[in-house]
């Protein structure tokens, strides 16, 4: 199964390092957290990855031009200002038509990601997102049972549960992004929740992403002290 990550962002937030690499290229205890998703995925058996370019994606290239254990790596450029619905949509023809999986490059998590892909394909839904429960600074998502019947990034609200990224995606979902302008969490994932296509799989366990320099921090604490690893 394919499994895309989008890493072409700026990463504003984190400039005092994305002056010289792209975000996800950041070292987590002495490892891109870039490479720390893919060995995530790897453990469960997903070893075909796209990474979806833009900012400083030479660094990256750089840093896969050597071959990475059994991993099928392919580094697509999508454009220095393309969001990350656009960049997706750029990939239409590395995906094809079968099922596949996606995810953000400057987060990491726990989840059991062969359980993820089972929900998937029980609930026959396009899009299927990992619901977390983060620190209360995130937005939310409302959710009907396994469903997902509103979202909203970075709302106001407090319903304990938000987009922790870890998608699992069919490719019909592709025409709902118009153009390189697209941003994923608006529009294209707005519109599959209001036709009931959005399914989301409920994560109790570790999940942090890498907003901040906060965040960063938090998560060398987390792998230098070997809480979680992968």
């Amino acid at each position: 199964m394919k499994v895309i990550l989008l890493a072409g962002g700026f990463g504003t937030r984190l400039s005092e390092h994305t002056k010289t690499i792209p975000k996800p290229m950041i070292n987590i205890a002495g490892e891109p957290i870039l490479f720390r998703i893919m060995k995530m995925y790897a453990k469960y058996g997903f070893k075909d990855f796209y990474i979806a370019l833009g900012y400083k994606g030479g660094v990256i290239k750089k840093f896969f031009n050597k071959k990475f254990f059994d991993w099928n790596i392919n580094l697509i450029q999508t454009g220095r200002n393309t969001m990350t619905g656009g960049r997706l949509k750029r990939l239409k023809k590395h995906i094809g038509k079968e099922t596949f999986m996606m995810t953000y490059g400057d987060g990491l998590s726990n989840v059991n990601l062969k359980k993820l892909l089972k929900f998937h394909k029980k609930n026959k839904k396009l899009v299927t997102l990992t619901a977390v429960r983060p620190p209360a600074r995130f937005g939310g998502i409302k959710l009907k049972g396994q469903h997902v019947s509103y979202f909203k990034e970075k709302s106001k609200l407090d319903e304990g549960w938000i987009n922790g990224g870890f998608f699992v995606m069919e490719p019909e979902f592709l025409k709902f992004i118009k153009s390189d302008n697209t941003y994923l969490e608006r529009e294209p994932l707005e519109k599959v929740t209001k036709k009931k296509q959005l399914a989301a799989y409920k994560h109790e366990g570790f999940w942090q992403c890498m907003d901040t320099k906060r965040d960063k921090d938090e998560l060398n604490k987390i792998f230098s002290n070997k809480k979680i690893k992968f």
